[in-house]
């Protein structure tokens, strides 16, 4: 759990309040697989950082007309290239892309 706010969390988590890079390289070294992240605030965190590989989005038919950004302002641009998508009976989109 990476938080700049919490004191602590439940038995089956870890607590990161450091270096973001530091921490993905080192959960890498020691967890094979897919690590994911969730949220505005650490996503865009990890974008900043050149962290995230794969970008999965679920776009839903509303318009709230507000809210947090989900991308970051970088200072170059990111290509990515389409691999998935799927639509939901209730007009959600899945949409599912890789860096270039």
């Amino acid at each position: 759990m990476f938080s700049t706010t919490l004191e602590k969390v439940s038995e089956n988590c870890l607590l990161v309040r450091g270096d973001i890079a530091a921490e993905v390289a080192r959960l890498k070294q020691e967890h094979h697989g897919d690590l994911a992240v969730s949220g505005p605030g650490l996503a865009s965190a990890f974008a900043r950082l050149g962290l995230l590989d794969e970008y999965r989005l679920v776009l839903s038919p509303v318009l709230v007309g507000g809210g947090k950004p989900y991308f970051p302002q970088l200072d170059h641009l990111v290509p990515l290239r389409l691999k998935e998508t799927r639509t939901f009976q209730s007009g959600a989109l899945y949409l599912r892309y890789q860096r270039a």
